[in-house]
Protein backbone atom coordinates (compact mmCIF):
# COMPACT_ATOMS: atom_id res chain seq x y z
CA UNK A 1 0.00 0.00 0.00
CA UNK A 2 1.29 3.45 -0.91
CA UNK A 3 2.54 5.71 1.88
CA UNK A 4 2.27 9.48 2.35
CA UNK A 5 4.94 11.35 0.40
CA UNK A 6 5.45 13.84 3.24
CA UNK A 7 4.18 14.62 6.72
CA UNK A 8 2.00 17.46 5.48
CA UNK A 9 0.27 15.18 2.98
CA UNK A 10 -0.41 12.57 5.66
CA UNK A 11 -4.14 12.50 6.44
CA UNK A 12 -4.64 12.78 10.18
CA UNK A 13 -8.36 13.48 10.45
CA UNK A 14 -10.02 10.15 9.56
CA UNK A 15 -6.80 8.50 8.35
CA UNK A 16 -8.86 5.51 7.18
CA UNK A 17 -10.09 7.72 4.33
CA UNK A 18 -6.58 8.45 3.09
CA UNK A 19 -5.48 7.12 -0.27
CA UNK A 20 -1.89 7.73 -1.33
CA UNK A 21 -2.13 5.58 -4.45
CA UNK A 22 -0.96 7.53 -7.49
CA UNK A 23 -3.73 6.13 -9.71
CA UNK A 24 -6.40 7.43 -7.30
CA UNK A 25 -4.80 10.87 -7.20
CA UNK A 26 -4.65 11.04 -10.99
CA UNK A 27 -8.27 9.90 -11.44
CA UNK A 28 -9.55 12.64 -9.13
CA UNK A 29 -7.44 15.36 -10.79
CA UNK A 30 -8.70 14.19 -14.19
CA UNK A 31 -12.38 14.06 -13.22
CA UNK A 32 -12.70 17.23 -11.10
CA UNK A 33 -13.73 20.02 -13.46
CA UNK A 34 -11.98 22.78 -11.52
CA UNK A 35 -9.53 23.14 -8.66
CA UNK A 36 -8.58 25.84 -6.14
CA UNK A 37 -5.04 27.17 -5.86
CA UNK A 38 -3.83 28.75 -2.62
CA UNK A 39 -0.58 30.56 -1.83
CA UNK A 40 0.84 33.47 0.15
CA UNK A 41 1.71 36.54 -1.89
CA UNK A 42 4.85 38.64 -1.53
CA UNK A 43 3.12 40.84 1.06
CA UNK A 44 2.24 37.86 3.25
CA UNK A 45 -1.44 37.81 2.36
CA UNK A 46 -3.28 34.55 1.83
CA UNK A 47 -4.69 34.04 -1.67
CA UNK A 48 -6.91 31.39 -3.23
CA UNK A 49 -8.34 31.29 -6.74
CA UNK A 50 -10.48 28.78 -8.62
CA UNK A 51 -9.09 27.72 -11.97
CA UNK A 52 -9.02 24.97 -14.58
CA UNK A 53 -6.45 22.20 -14.31
CA UNK A 54 -5.31 19.48 -16.67
CA UNK A 55 -2.94 16.58 -16.08
CA UNK A 56 -0.40 15.38 -18.61
CA UNK A 57 1.56 12.46 -17.19
CA UNK A 58 3.33 13.62 -14.03
CA UNK A 59 2.55 17.31 -14.57
CA UNK A 60 -0.50 19.33 -13.57
CA UNK A 61 -1.14 22.40 -15.71
CA UNK A 62 -3.03 25.41 -14.35
CA UNK A 63 -4.70 28.17 -16.37
CA UNK A 64 -4.78 31.82 -15.35
CA UNK A 65 -5.12 35.33 -16.72
CA UNK A 66 -1.98 37.43 -17.01
CA UNK A 67 -4.10 40.47 -16.15
CA UNK A 68 -4.80 39.04 -12.67
CA UNK A 69 -2.18 40.47 -10.29
CA UNK A 70 -2.74 37.62 -7.85
CA UNK A 71 -0.83 35.17 -10.08
CA UNK A 72 2.39 37.21 -9.94
CA UNK A 73 3.61 35.57 -6.74
CA UNK A 74 3.00 32.13 -8.23
CA UNK A 75 4.98 33.13 -11.32
CA UNK A 76 7.78 34.30 -9.01
CA UNK A 77 8.04 30.84 -7.46
CA UNK A 78 5.72 30.92 -4.44
CA UNK A 79 4.77 27.53 -3.08
CA UNK A 80 1.17 26.62 -3.84
CA UNK A 81 -1.42 24.22 -2.52
CA UNK A 82 -3.85 22.84 -5.09
CA UNK A 83 -7.13 21.24 -4.00
CA UNK A 84 -9.53 19.37 -6.28
CA UNK A 85 -12.81 18.01 -4.90
CA UNK A 86 -15.68 15.92 -6.26
CA UNK A 87 -18.87 15.58 -4.18
CA UNK A 88 -20.58 12.25 -4.85
CA UNK A 89 -23.47 12.26 -2.38
CA UNK A 90 -25.12 14.05 0.52
CA UNK A 91 -25.14 11.88 3.62
CA UNK A 92 -28.45 12.51 5.42
CA UNK A 93 -28.43 11.37 9.01
CA UNK A 94 -31.18 11.34 11.59
CA UNK A 95 -29.34 14.03 13.55
CA UNK A 96 -27.95 17.33 12.26
CA UNK A 97 -24.58 16.41 13.74
CA UNK A 98 -24.41 13.20 11.73
CA UNK A 99 -24.82 14.80 8.31
CA UNK A 100 -21.88 14.58 5.95
CA UNK A 101 -20.90 14.24 2.29
CA UNK A 102 -19.32 11.48 0.30
CA UNK A 103 -16.46 12.98 -1.62
CA UNK A 104 -13.12 12.43 -3.34
CA UNK A 105 -10.44 15.06 -2.95
CA UNK A 106 -6.76 15.66 -3.69
CA UNK A 107 -4.31 18.03 -2.02
CA UNK A 108 -1.13 18.79 -3.96
CA UNK A 109 1.83 20.89 -2.81
CA UNK A 110 4.55 22.27 -5.04
CA UNK A 111 6.13 25.21 -6.79
CA UNK A 112 4.69 26.15 -10.14
CA UNK A 113 6.82 27.18 -13.09
CA UNK A 114 5.48 29.35 -15.85
CA UNK A 115 5.17 27.57 -19.19
CA UNK A 116 6.91 29.55 -21.93
CA UNK A 117 8.23 27.03 -24.47
CA UNK A 118 5.95 26.99 -27.57
CA UNK A 119 5.55 23.21 -27.81
CA UNK A 120 4.67 22.91 -24.13
CA UNK A 121 2.27 25.85 -24.39
CA UNK A 122 0.43 23.94 -27.11
CA UNK A 123 0.48 20.75 -25.03
CA UNK A 124 -1.00 22.60 -22.06
CA UNK A 125 -3.62 24.39 -24.18
CA UNK A 126 -4.77 21.15 -25.77
CA UNK A 127 -4.83 19.36 -22.41
CA UNK A 128 -6.89 22.08 -20.73
CA UNK A 129 -9.33 22.20 -23.66
CA UNK A 130 -9.65 18.40 -23.49
CA UNK A 131 -10.18 18.57 -19.72
CA UNK A 132 -13.08 20.99 -20.16
CA UNK A 133 -14.72 18.79 -22.80
CA UNK A 134 -12.96 15.74 -24.27
CA UNK A 135 -12.96 16.01 -28.06
CA UNK A 136 -13.03 19.80 -28.15
CA UNK A 137 -9.25 20.00 -28.49
CA UNK A 138 -9.48 18.42 -31.95
CA UNK A 139 -11.87 21.08 -33.31
CA UNK A 140 -11.23 24.34 -31.49
CA UNK A 141 -8.53 26.67 -32.80
CA UNK A 142 -5.56 26.73 -30.48
CA UNK A 143 -4.30 30.08 -29.09
CA UNK A 144 -2.37 32.55 -31.19
CA UNK A 145 0.89 34.12 -29.92
CA UNK A 146 -1.08 37.24 -28.99
CA UNK A 147 -3.62 35.17 -27.02
CA UNK A 148 -0.81 33.37 -25.19
CA UNK A 149 0.45 36.79 -24.06
CA UNK A 150 -2.89 37.35 -22.31
CA UNK A 151 -2.84 33.93 -20.64
CA UNK A 152 -0.53 32.51 -18.04
CA UNK A 153 -0.02 28.75 -17.81
CA UNK A 154 1.72 27.02 -14.94
CA UNK A 155 3.14 23.53 -14.56
CA UNK A 156 3.39 21.74 -11.20
CA UNK A 157 5.02 18.33 -10.74
CA UNK A 158 2.63 15.81 -9.18
CA UNK A 159 4.99 14.64 -6.46
CA UNK A 160 3.76 15.73 -3.03
CA UNK A 161 0.08 14.82 -3.05
CA UNK A 162 -2.54 12.75 -1.26
CA UNK A 163 -6.18 11.83 -1.77
CA UNK A 164 -8.99 11.52 0.75
CA UNK A 165 -12.16 9.59 -0.03
CA UNK A 166 -15.36 9.19 1.98
CA UNK A 167 -17.95 6.56 1.14
CA UNK A 168 -20.79 4.96 3.06
CA UNK A 169 -23.86 6.05 4.96
CA UNK A 170 -24.77 8.08 8.00
CA UNK A 171 -23.20 7.32 11.38
CA UNK A 172 -26.37 7.52 13.46
CA UNK A 173 -26.13 6.59 17.11
CA UNK A 174 -28.40 4.01 18.65
CA UNK A 175 -30.57 6.58 20.40
CA UNK A 176 -31.57 8.12 17.06
CA UNK A 177 -32.34 4.87 15.26
CA UNK A 178 -35.98 4.88 16.37
CA UNK A 179 -36.53 8.40 15.01
CA UNK A 180 -39.18 8.84 12.30
CA UNK A 181 -36.71 10.88 10.22
CA UNK A 182 -35.64 9.60 6.80
CA UNK A 183 -31.95 8.80 6.56
CA UNK A 184 -29.73 7.72 3.68
CA UNK A 185 -27.77 8.99 0.71
CA UNK A 186 -28.72 11.54 -1.93
CA UNK A 187 -26.33 10.85 -4.84
CA UNK A 188 -25.11 13.86 -6.81
CA UNK A 189 -23.77 14.05 -10.36
CA UNK A 190 -22.87 16.74 -12.88
CA UNK A 191 -25.26 16.33 -15.81
CA UNK A 192 -25.13 18.36 -19.03
CA UNK A 193 -28.27 19.94 -20.40
CA UNK A 194 -29.33 20.31 -24.02
CA UNK A 195 -26.77 22.17 -26.18
CA UNK A 196 -27.71 25.79 -26.98
CA UNK A 197 -26.21 27.07 -30.27
CA UNK A 198 -24.58 30.50 -30.40
CA UNK A 199 -26.94 33.10 -31.92
CA UNK A 200 -24.37 33.82 -34.64
CA UNK A 201 -23.70 30.16 -35.52
CA UNK A 202 -23.72 29.58 -39.28
CA UNK A 203 -26.50 27.38 -40.59
CA UNK A 204 -25.74 23.76 -41.32
CA UNK A 205 -23.14 23.20 -38.59
CA UNK A 206 -24.25 20.11 -36.66
CA UNK A 207 -23.82 19.60 -32.93
CA UNK A 208 -20.74 17.37 -32.50
CA UNK A 209 -21.22 13.98 -30.86
CA UNK A 210 -18.88 14.98 -28.01
CA UNK A 211 -21.22 17.93 -27.25
CA UNK A 212 -24.44 15.90 -27.54
CA UNK A 213 -22.96 13.12 -25.41
CA UNK A 214 -20.35 14.77 -23.18
CA UNK A 215 -18.27 12.65 -20.85
CA UNK A 216 -15.94 13.30 -17.96
CA UNK A 217 -12.81 11.17 -17.53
Amino acid sequence: MAEARSERTRVRRHPERADYDRATIERILDEALICHVAWTDDEGRARVLPTIQARVGDTLYLHGSRAARAWKAVAAGAEVCVVATIVDALVLARSAFGHSMNYRSVVLYGRAREVTEPDELLTAARAITHHVLPGREDEARMPTPEEYKQTILFAIPIEEASAKVRTGGSPDNEADMASAVWAGLLPLATVAGAPEPAPDLAEGIPVPDYVRHPRRP
